[in-house]
């Protein structure tokens, strides 16, 4: 009630025309009205609409961790959330398959050297001139032949989830064990845990759902009227928020249910805060051909279906009518003529508009 007796009281004091669009004002009686200035800023980013995202991960980020062994799961060393690097440990299978496959290892790799043996032994008799060729090519075939199913046993060892490590260790040791180590097959974060400990697991059973959260993507739900105002290269602002996307694709069918396109923009940088799932509103803005100036929604003064902001001069403000073009969450996007980092009142725009009008005008 002061504030509006105040307005009152001052209102009589001033020098104001409506028919010049000037209001003479003093710095002290703009401190009284509490008016507080900022910059005009320029930009060529026009919103276009807002529209609901969805935060997903690019589908060659995000992996299935499965079991490569029948067994039984004993071990499970990551949560949900948990950031885990490639090849770390997350699970443990007492897997009896797995004995079987390091056991048909060490067989092949016995023969191999027998038939290593052989084959270093008959080399050194053809070439005294002791045996015949055709027993040295016998024996570079046995040792070929050797050699492919060491080969073989090997890469079985390693699909079934063994190291190379792991399997030159066995190599050494001849040492059998059933504990199969199931490691990440990504530096990611765990989304989801698929399996109960204890539990007897089949072959390709899944464990774990792993992302790499590096790239982030937002899946927009364009209604299918406004998508030819939308361009790829179009920037996405998240409402309510610093994080910004650019549109890469523009998807080539109607989703039948909610008449809408699928529109995906990378996200840029690496915020924090997305989530995988999340569900998030967007303001869509795209290149305007002409420059317009952002501004604080408070800023603008509405009369007689017109818009004006007051900007600043030696005298005090002059009001100047503008061109609204686009809303983007507390600023819009206007058009008029001002200049860019021109001061302009940002607050206390009612109290202008009322001086200006005599108090006889509709906020």
């Amino acid at each position: 009630m002061r504030k509006i007796v105040l307005i009152v009281l001052l209102a009589s004091m001033l020098n104001v025309s409506a028919e010049d669009m000037q209001i003479r004002m003093t710095p002290e009686q703009i401190d009284n009205l509490a008016i507080k200035l900022g910059p005009v800023i320029a930009s060529q980013k026009i919103p276009l609409f807002s529209a609901p995202a969805t935060v997903v991960a690019p589908a060659n980020r995000d992996v299935l961790l499965s079991t490569s062994q029948p067994g039984l799961l004993t071990r499970l060393s990551a949560n949900i959330g948990d950031k885990v690097e490639k090849g770390q440990m997350v699970a443990q299978i007492q897997s009896p398959e797995l004995v079987a496959l390091q056991q048909q290892f060490l067989t092949a790799q016995s023969e191999l050297n027998l038939v290593g043996l052989e084959l270093k032994r008959d080399k050194k008799l053809l070439e005294e001139g002791v045996i015949a060729e055709r027993r040295w090519q016998e024996t570079q075939a046995m040792h070929g032949s050797k050699a492919a199913r060491g080969n073989e046993a090997r890469q079985l060892l390693g699909m079934a989830g063994m190291s190379k490590a792991e399997i030159d260790a066995l190599g050494k040791s001849h040492t059998l064990s059933s504990t199969l180590n199931i490691r990440a097959p990504i530096n990611g974060v765990v989304l989801e845990r698929l399996a109960t400990l204890g539990t007897r697991l089949d072959l390709q059973a899944p464990l774990y759902r792993i992302a790499d959260l590096s790239e982030l993507w937002l899946e927009i739900n364009i209604p299918q009227e406004k998508l030819h105002a939308v361009r790829i290269g179009d920037r996405v602002q998240v409402t309510d928020s610093d994080v910004q996307a650019i549109i890469s694709l523009l998807g080539q069918s109607v989703d039948q249910s909610n008449q809408t396109v699928m529109a995906r923009a990378v996200v840029q940088g690496k915020p924090e805060h997305l989530r995988i799932g999340q569900h998030l509103n967007v303001q869509l803005m795209q290149d305007g051909r002409q420059a317009g100036f952002l501004v604080p929604n408070t800023a603008i003064a509405q009369n007689a279906g017109h818009s004006y902001v007051f900007v600043r001069n030696p005298e005090g403000f002059a009001v100047t009518e503008v061109t609204v073009i686009g809303k983007q969450g507390q600023e819009s996007m206007i058009t008029g003529p001002i200049a860019e980092n021109q001061a302009i009142a940002v607050q206390g725009a009612v109290a202008l508009k009322a001086n200006w009008l005599g108090l006889g005008g509709d906020d």
